[in-house]
C-alpha cells in the first residue's frame, strides 16, 4: 500500500477508534452530540461520494432521502407509540418511499445532461421539503415532532445495576439507555460505512469509476449506464435514509430544518470537498473536520479574543459573531492548498512521491 494512501487510512481509522471510545473519552453531553452527529454525516458524506466522486452524478436530493428516513420513524413513532414494532416498520416504509423515489428520478432523469439532472434534483428536495412543512397532521409541520423511543435508548434504563440496583458505571461513564442510543447509532454508521468500501472495491465499483472517467466508452464495451447509474443512485438513497432513522432516534425529534433543509446540503457538499472525492476515506476526514468547526470554531475564536483584548483590531476580527466568516476563510484555504481535498492531496502527494 502506498505512503498517501495508508496515512489517510490510519487518520480516518483514529477518528473511528475516538467515536468508538468517545462517551468514555469525552463525557460533556454535547461532546457526545458532536460524535454522534459526526457518526451519521460520515454516512451521508460517504453515500453522496459514491454518486459524486464515484460515478460523477450531480444530486441535489441526498438530505430528502435523509429526511424520509427520519420521517419514516418519527412518524411510526408518533403515531403508533415507542416500541421495536414502530422503528422496525418506520425505517422499512422509510426504505422502501427512498427506494421507489430514486428509482423514479433515476429512470426518468439519469438520460439528461448532468445540470438537468441536478435541478430535477434539487425540484424534487424542494417539493418534499414543502410537503413535510404544510402537512402538520402527519409530519408536524414547521414545528416537526417529538416522539419516545424504545426503553432501552431512554436516559434512565439501567442497562447494567450492582447489588444496591444502582446503574453501574465504567470510567465514570453510566452504563444506561443514553449510551445504547449512541452506541446504536455508531454500530449503524459502521455498518453502512463498510458496506460502502466493499462496494467501491468490488466489481462494481469499477464500472462506476469508467462511468465516471467516459461514459461512452463505458456503454460502448457495453455496460448500460442508464441501469448502473440507477443502481448506485437507489444505493445512495437508501443508505442515507437508515442514517436519517438512526438519527432520528438518537434526536428523538424530528423537523424540516433538522433532516430536510438545504443548509444540510450544503453541509454534505462542503464535508465532500473538504475531504476529497472519490475517495471513501476523505468522507471521515470531511465530515469531522467541518462538524467539529461548526461546534467549536466560535468557541475557539471567543477564547482567542479574550487572550487577545489588549490588542488594536484583533479581537474584532476574533468576535465569536464572526466565526462564518472565518469558516469561510478556512474552507477557501482548504481548497487552495488541498485542491483534491485533505484526503485526495494527501494520496496524490504520497502516491507521486512513491512513484518517483
Amino acid at each position: 500500500m502506498k505512503k498517501g494512501t495508508l496515512t489517510v487510512k490510519a487518520a480516518a481509522l483514529v477518528i473511528w477508534a475516538l467515536l468508538l471510545f468517545a462517551p468514555f473519552l469525552f463525557q460533556d453531553v454535547r461532546q457526545i452530540e458532536v460524535a454522534a452527529r459526526i457518526a451519521v454525516f460520515i454516512v451521508l458524506v460517504a453515500s453522496y461520494d459514491l454518486l459524486i466522486g464515484y460515478t460523477g452524478i450531480v444530486s441535489f436530493a441526498h438530505t430528502m432521502f435523509f429526511g424520509v428516513g427520519a420521517y419514516g420513524v418519527a412518524i411510526a413513532l408518533k403515531h403508533m407509540g415507542a416500541g421495536w414494532g414502530p422503528v422496525l416498520l418506520g425505517t422499512a416504509g422509510g426504505v422502501v418511499v427512498t427506494a421507489l423515489l430514486a428509482v423514479a428520478i433515476g429512470l426518468l432523469s439519469l438520460r439528461v445532461k448532468a445540470i438537468f439532472f441536478a435541478m430535477i434534483t434539487l425540484a424534487a428536495a424542494s417539493v418534499v421539503l414543502v410537503l413535510a412543512s404544510q402537512l402538520s397532521g402527519i409530519t408536524g409541520g414547521e414545528d416537526g415532532m417529538t416522539y419516545k423511543v424504545p426503553e432501552l435508548f431512554k436516559p434512565a434504563t439501567k442497562l447494567f445495576t450492582d447489588e444496591a440496583g444502582k446503574v453501574v458505571r465504567l470510567w465514570g461513564v453510566q452504563m444506561n439507555g443514553k449510551l445504547a442510543a449512541y452506541y446504536f447509532v455508531f454500530v449503524i454508521a459502521a455498518v453502512l460505512f463498510w458496506a460502502m468500501l466493499r462496494i467501491v472495491g468490488s466489481p462494481l465499483g469499477t464500472v462506476l469509476k469508467a462511468i465516471r472517467e467516459n461514459e461512452g466508452r463505458a456503454e460502448g464495451i457495453g455496460y448500460r449506464v442508464v441501469a448502473y447509474r440507477t443502481a448506485v443512485f437507489v444505493i445512495a438513497a437508501v443508505t442515507a435514509a437508515l442514517a436519517g432513522s438512526a438519527y432520528a432516534l438518537w434526536l428523538k425529534y424530528t423537523g424540516p430544518e433538522t433532516v430536510l433543509s438545504f443548509g444540510i446540503m450544503i453541509d454534505i457538499l462542503l464535508m465532500v470537498v473538504i475531504g476529497g472525492m472519490g475517495t471513501m476515506w476523505g468522507a471521515v476526514i470531511g465530515a469531522t473536520a467541518l462538524v467539529m468547526a461548526q461546534y467549536y470554531l466560535r468557541d475557539l475564536m471567543e477564547v482567542a479574543a479574550g487572550a487577545t483584548a489588549e490588542l488594536p483590531l484583533l479581537p474584532e476580527l476574533l468576535n465569536p459573531e464572526r466565526w462564518l466568516l472565518w469558516l469561510g476563510i478556512i474552507f477557501i484555504l482548504l481548497v487552495y492548498f488541498f485542491p483534491a481535498g485533505i484526503a485526495g492531496t494527501i494520496i496524490d502527494k504520497g502516491d507521486r512521491k512513491a512513484g518517483a
